[in-house]
């Protein structure tokens, strides 16, 4: 992150910060969309972060933290647009995959499965689950991100790999079922 764009945006460049926020959009729309698992959700969210990013920079004490700070932004647009969003249906929108894969049938039965899993947790499990295993964050960095304790970081990621856990198992007995009938 360039920091001198940091400080002139936070002066009130508005260039500056139209740089910054061409750097930074895209990296917190991919963020939001695995959050909220729905493509106009996921702009929203962005796009009011972004908002509140440019009308709250003025605030920002350590320049150094600008990502952290950012992303936290983001995950509380995130849960504000989930709020507001309730229902999960089913969208057409198809979401890009991050890597090829190869394994053919059984692969893409397999990421279905894990999306619907996905899609069962809160927002809340998700998020952690994004930060950690998308970011690569440490759980500290996340407990800071987040503005909550380390405890609830650590019980909420193994909450959530439980449900993920559980929502497949019950997909695969689900599965079992019908193929035995």
């Amino acid at each position: 992150m360039d920091l001198e764009l940091v400080v002139r945006a936070q002066r009130g460049d508005e260039e500056a910060f139209a740089n910054l926020a061409v750097g930074l959009g895209p990296r917190l729309y991919l963020v939001s969309q695995r959050i909220l698992r729905d493509i106009d959700l996921a702009e929203d969210a962005t796009q009011q972060a972004l908002v509140n990013i440019w009308r709250d920079l003025p605030q920002l004490r350590d320049l150094g933290r600008f990502d952290a700070w950012c992303y936290r932004i983001l995950v509380r647009a995130c849960y504000a647009e989930a709020r507001r969003e309730r229902r999960w249906a089913p969208n057409l929108h198809l979401l890009p995959i991050d890597k090829p894969t190869t394994g053919g049938l059984d692969a893409i039965v397999d990421r279905d499965q894990l999306a619907r899993g996905f899609r069962r947790l809160s927002v809340e499990h998700r998020t952690v689950i994004v930060l950690r295993h998308y970011l690569d964050m440490p759980v500290e960095r996340i407990a800071e991100t987040l503005g909550v304790p380390l405890g609830t970081v650590q019980s909420r990621l193994h909450n959530a790999m439980r449900g993920l856990r559980a929502a497949l198992d019950a997909d695969e007995r689900t599965s079992a079922r019908e193929v035995a009938q």
